[in-house]
């Protein structure tokens, strides 16, 4: 983890970088609307990571109640900066979090980094009928017209 710097909060040119990258780079929310994303951040725990120079290179979210359950999402790590360890250290610093603690249940969604949440106790569903979504999955370009 040397040389990475994690925190909670963002400045505003800092928020404007991840929202590019969630909205332009992203497999997960293309399109998203930046009213959107400025709502998901206003009511995330939000996690900033820094190289040594104090540049903006990863993000992420965790949507909680920081008793019970957790949903990580929108992680992303700056092309870049990828595979130098920045991921590892981001989730490392969510994990070890003081407010997400003892919690019974996290989740999250991913198509490509299985091997990467592996590490930190994530696994395929034990029982994947329990659960339901409802999926909207032209939402954003609703909202972007």
């Amino acid at each position: 983890m040397s040389g990475w710097t994690i925190s909670n909060s963002l400045s505003p040119a800092e928020l404007e970088k991840a929202y590019r990258w969630i909205a332009e780079d992203s497999y997960w929310a293309k399109s998203l609307p930046r009213s959107i994303f400025e709502r998901s951040v206003a009511n995330s725990l939000c996690f900033a990571l820094r190289d040594a120079a104090g540049e903006l290179r990863g993000f992420a979210r965790v949507v909680t109640d920081k008793a019970t359950f957790a949903y990580l999402c929108d992680v992303f790590i700056c092309p870049t900066t990828r595979g130098q360890g920045a991921g590892k250290a981001l989730i490392s610093a969510i994990m070890e979090h003081p407010e997400l603690q003892d919690l019974r249940r996290w989740m999250l969604a991913t198509r490509d980094a299985h091997g990467l949440y592996a590490q930190y106790g994530f696994s395929p569903l034990d029982n994947p009928e329990r659960l339901m979504q409802r999926l909207d999955q032209d939402v954003y370009a609703r909202l972007s017209s």
